[in-house]
This record gives structure tokens, C-alpha cells and sequence, in this order.
């Protein structure tokens, strides 16, 4: 585990950050401590803290905003972060702080938001110079211990950043192989996907796409397989990158027996998943209305769509466990076919807020040209050292430069 704090004069700030991502689908508001009320309003949520605020007008710093980044590897459903955050809040002595808790699905690890304030409702100020090295430190690795989660100096010998940045990638603006080497090793490490249809769903939302050529071409016969950039319409641009060339040498033989792997290991996840799906299922009048219900679990619903109108497929890609499922993998009620049938007003794709893109995958499983709606839950927002709001920023005083006498 990674913590990361942050303090800034302006709590207003961070909680319209975090607000907005939950807007967008990208987070969720899992608790609420000393703040009174469910389902209040940003305004409410900012004037509860502004109001303890005020109790010492003398502290200007009195934002704080803290990251907690998991690995991968570490299973911490919603239950357990609560558990985590209430533990760490203690250790640093803010067990009896207001606070709100996000967890976000916009990047490739597990990782929550912690907004509070460093005034107490005494209106005494929390010392926060040397916390993050003090404090949060030792209860940091309290807390790796009681929950079994992967060490921070246990990833550092492996040479495997939790805060690894992973944006999409966009042709033309840094060099392409490092950008799709970056982000395809980190999806197979991290994702559980069964297929090359599958791991191109992930792909997808960093603009990526492996490729194994046309069905009557050299490469596809002896099982070459490229990765190339994506642009905004989904269609190859750019030069594309060997499998060979990448460190982790992802090659379809690699990935072969990497699909065989991942069938046992997201097992454990498909009852979950399927009825996380259900349950957003239930109160869906469209399919649109299905997709944004299923983003604020974290899961990103891929559906392919013929030239007709007609839904023929779509996968589930739950991005806070790391792993992939067709619909019909789920249960008959989730496949593409039932999807159809419930939404049979609902043939088309959804509107703007879903941008149409082609991603074209010829001579894989699908030969027919597939879209697949907009890759939306802004992954390219995650940066490194998980950055912070803008509002936060604070300027740095530039130093003198000595006159030579």
C-alpha cells in the first residue's frame, strides 16, 4: 500500500474533484464519517466542513486530501477499504475527523480518496508537517500486516511502481513504443482476460490494440502478433510495436498460456460480478441506462452493435477486480442475446455521451467490423504519484540566484 497526503486551502476544491469523477462515473462515495445525512447535496457536503472550519480562522492549510493505492494483487472490496481507511485515519490521529471516502475506478490498481480537514471540532489544528513520514508510515505498515497486503518495499525489489502512470495513448503526442509497452505490460499483469478478443477489450481503453494480421498473411500463419495505437476512431495509426520487442515479450504464445491461467483465477469473481450486473440490471429501462448504472460499479460494458442496429455481443470488464467476462461466460440473462430482448427499443447505440468508435480486430475471433461504444472512464487522468487537484497545487517560491560579486 501506497499513501499519498496532500494539503491545500481549499476543501470546497477537492470535494467537487471527487464529486465530479463520481458524475462521471469514475468513483464512488462509499462512506461518510461525522458528517451528517445520506444523499446530500455537494453544497451540504462542503458547508458541513467549512462549518469546523471556521472554528479556527487563524489556519489557512486546512484541506487535507489522501490517496491510498493498492496493488493489484490485494483483494479489498468496498468492506474492507472502509476498514482499512477507519484504521489509518486512527494512526495518524484523525480517528475523530469528519471525512468522505471515494473509491475510484480510474486507474489500473485499487485506490481510494480520503477528503478531511486537519481543524477538530474544538477547533484545535492537527499538526500535519512530517505526517505522511511519521505517522503514516508506521501505520501504513500496521496496516499491510493486518490485512495481508502487498508491501511497498516488497514492490520496489520487484522493481513494480503501485503508482505506475498509465494514460491512454495518443499517437503523436510522446513515443509509441514506450507508451503501448507501458500500458500493455501493465494490463497483463494486472487483468484476467481468457482471450485476444478479451485482453483488446482492455487494450481498448488505453487506445491500444493487439493485432495478428489478416487471415491469409505470413504473420497471422506463424502466430505473429503486433500492438499498435488506436486514434479516436477506433481504426490502427502509427507503426506498430513487435510483441517480441516489449520486455514482458507478450506473444500469443505467452498470452496462450496466460488465457488458460486466467480461466481458473477470475473464477473467483464471476458470482460477484454477475450479481453486481444483476442488481444494476433490475431498475434499467435502456441499454444506455444499463451502461451508466454498471460505471459507477467500475465495470465497463463493451457491446458490439452490427451495421443493422443489432446487439450480437458484449463483454464486462470489472476494472476494480481486474477481470474480464463475455456475457454469456456470466449466466444467459447477461449475453448479448437477452440484452437485445429486454432492450428491444434500444437497438441503437447509445447517444453522444457514448462517442461510436471502430475498433477492427480482423482475423481474430470477430471477422465481422465491430464498434464498440465510447472507452469513457477516463483512464489517462491517471498520472503518476496519483496527482493532486489543481486546487491543491500550492506554487513553489523560486529560489534567488546568487549575483557574482
Amino acid at each position: 500500500m501506497v499513501a499519498k497526503i496532500s494539503t491545500g486551502k481549499t476543501i470546497g476544491g477537492v470535494i467537487r474533484y471527487n464529486e465530479q469523477k463520481v458524475n462521471n462515473g469514475q468513483a464512488k462515495l462509499i462512506l461518510m464519517g461525522g458528517v451528517a445525512g445520506k444523499n446530500i447535496t455537494v453544497a451540504s457536503k462542503i458547508q458541513a466542513f467549512e462549518k469546523v472550519q471556521r472554528l479556527n480562522q487563524r489556519t489557512r492549510t486546512n484541506a487535507v486530501h489522501i490517496s491510498l493505492n493498492f496493488s493489484p494483487k490485494d483483494k479489498v472490496d468496498e468492506f474492507v477499504l472502509q476498514k482499512i481507511v477507519t484504521d489509518y485515519l486512527v494512526g495518524i490521529g484523525f480517528g475523530e475527523q469528519p471525512y468522505l471516502l471515494y473509491q475510484h475506478f480510474d486507474a489500473a490498481h485499487p485506490h481510494v480518496h480520503i477528503v478531511t480537514t486537519n481543524i477538530s471540532t474544538k477547533g484545535k489544528r492537527i499538526e500535519t508537517h512530517n505526517l505522511g513520514r511519521i505517522l503514516s508510515e508506521q501505520t501504513r505498515k500496521e496496516i499491510e500486516d493486518r490485512y495481508q497486503l502487498v508491501k511497498a518495499e516488497e514492490q520496489r525489489k520487484q522493481k513494480v511502481n503501485l503508482l505506475q502512470p498509465l494514460e491512454k495513448a495518443v499517437y503523436g503526442e510522446r513515443e509509441t513504443k514506450a507508451s503501448i509497452s507501458n500500458i500493455v505490460q501493465e494490463v497483463i499483469r494486472s487483468y484476467q482476460f481468457t482471450s485476444l478478443p478479451e485482453l483488446n477489450a482492455v487494450l481498448g481503453q488505453f487506445n491500444v490494440c493487439a493485432y495478428r494480421g489478416e487471415k491469409d498473411s505470413e504473420m497471422f500463419k506463424n502466430k505473429g502478433l503486433v500492438y499498435t495505437v488506436l486514434d479516436s476512431a477506433g481504426n490502427r495509426v502509427g507503426v506498430p510495436v513487435k510483441a517480441s520487442s516489449i520486455y514482458c515479450k507478450p506473444t500469443l504464445v505467452r498470452l496462450e498460456r496466460l488465457f488458460l491461467r486466467n480461466k481458473e483465477a477470475r473464477v473467483q469473481y464471476r458470482e460477484t460480478l454477475r450479481g453486481l450486473i444483476q442488481d444494476v440490471l433490475k431498475s434499467c429501462n435502456s441499454l444506455e441506462e444499463f451502461s451508466s448504472g454498471l460505471r459507477t460499479k467500475g465495470i465497463k460494458p463493451m457491446v458490439r452493435i452490427n451495421d443493422e442496429g443489432r446487439l450480437y455481443g458484449v463483454t464486462y470488464i470489472d476494472n476494480v477486480n481486474r477481470c474480464v467476462f463475455n456475457g454469456s461466460a456470466l449466466c444467459k440473462e447477461l449475453s448479448a442475446n437477452a440484452l437485445s430482448v429486454r432492450f428491444s427499443k434500444d437497438h441503437v447505440l447509445p447517444d453522444s455521451s457514448e462517442t461510436e468508435r471502430e475498433v477492427k480486430i480482423n482475423g481474430q475471433e470477430n471477422e465481422r467490423e465491430t464498434r464498440i461504444p465510447g472507452l469513457d472512464i477516463s483512464l489517462n487522468s491517471y498520472q503518476p504519484e496519483d496527482p493532486t487537484p489543481y486546487e491543491l497545487r500550492q506554487k513553489k517560491k523560486k529560489r534567488r540566484k546568487k549575483r557574482i560579486q
